[in-house]
């Protein structure tokens, strides 16, 4: 029992070392946390995301693609999200 106290103990430093970090360190080990929980999963989804941009920017280069301006879809979600 001594030893898992003393590894929920070390867990639990680790867990305050890791959320006074910036945010996109946090962000950069959670996602490594989760690719690591199943990463038969992980591949999974790598090769669905790879097969969706392919496909997009297939259809970008076929202009069957309706695209948008930046400036237009940021409007959009600041009117949407923020009521500006």
């Amino acid at each position: 029992m001594c030893g898992k106290l003393a590894t929920m103990k070390q867990t639990s430093a680790l867990l305050e070392q890791v959320l006074s970090l910036p945010e996109h360190d946090r962000a950069e080990i959670a996602a490594r946390l989760l690719e690591s929980l199943d990463p038969e999963t992980q591949r999974d989804v790598d090769e669905a995301w790879a097969a969706e941009i392919e496909k997009r920017c297939a259809a970008v280069d076929a202009g069957t693609l309706a695209t948008s301006d930046w400036k237009d879809v940021r409007a959009r979600i600041e009117r949407d999200m923020f009521g500006r």
